[in-house]
């Protein structure tokens, strides 16, 4: 396969079309896209091929952003974290749209750090994001996490991860400390479900898309073993899922 002529947008027709097919091959390792966000279009550089599949843009980013404009009230004045940032597309695109105060993570890999930074340059984001390496189930680098909003899109696809990703979780949730004192913990009875609309998101959320089709037993594994974690999940709609700690857990 001719990896300059390959665009993931061609696997997931039935799911996104936000890709507008352009690609320049700047190397052997890189493909450097544009995509179209809303409102918006960005030059995504991408691996040839990561084997964590880091490397390219799936659906979920896509269909997350559309979902977030249309509800800015959810992530205004929010400290977000991103995990399995891959590219970090979306969380520019987050940045740009409405100057998020927002981090990346991912695997411990410097050359998915290398290649964040270099997409934040190309799209005119200087400095570049923080970022931070967290490889799933591992200590995390800090000691008290501060983000009360924590995203992904797309990050189901390893079954065998989903116990160091709820481990992860864990750890950013119930060990979540507010930088400013005065923010008041929200109840996960704020998560509205099925698109109702809500003035504020629990504090600290999970908020995550989810596009990629796996078997739904296995999916539901993910699922099953949030709540066996102590979280509260429900599905607000399109595929975007609240995740938060239950009431006893607050």
């Amino acid at each position: 396969m001719d990896i300059a002529l390959f665009s993931p947008s061609s696997l997931f027709a039935a799911d996104d079309d936000s890709s507008d097919g352009e690609t320049t091959e700047t190397s052997q390792s890189f493909v450097d896209r544009n995509h179209q966000f809303p409102g918006m279009e960005l030059n995504i550089r991408e691996f040839g091929f990561h084997q964590l599949n880091a490397n390219l843009l799936w659906p979920g980013s896509f269909a997350f952003a559309d979902w977030l404009v249309q509800r800015p009230h959810l992530i205004r004045n929010r400290r977000c974290l991103e995990i399995g940032s891959g590219t970090g597309a979306l969380a520019i695109f987050l940045k740009k749209e409405f100057n998020l105060d927002i981090t990346t993570s991912d695997y411990d890999d410097q050359e998915i750090q290398d290649n964040i930074a270099h997409n934040c340059t190309a799209n005119n984001i200087t400095p570049s994001l923080p970022h931070i390496n967290h490889t799933w189930g591992d200590e995390f680098p800090t000691s008290v996490p501060d983000w009360d909003l924590i995203i992904a899109s797309d990050i189901l696809l390893y079954v065998k991860q989903y116990p160091n990703l709820i481990k992860s979780l864990s750890f950013l949730l119930k060990s979540y400390k507010p930088k400013d004192t005065t923010t008041n913990a929200v109840s996960p009875s704020e998560c509205k479900p099925n698109g109702a609309e809500s003035d504020m998101l629990p504090w600290p959320v999970f908020l995550m898309s989810w596009r990629r089709r796996i078997g739904k037993e296995d999916e539901s594994l993910f699922f099953s073993g949030c709540q066996e974690a102590g979280f509260e999940v429900k599905h607000l709609g399109n595929r975007v899922y609240c995740i938060s700690l239950t009431e006893t857990n607050l």
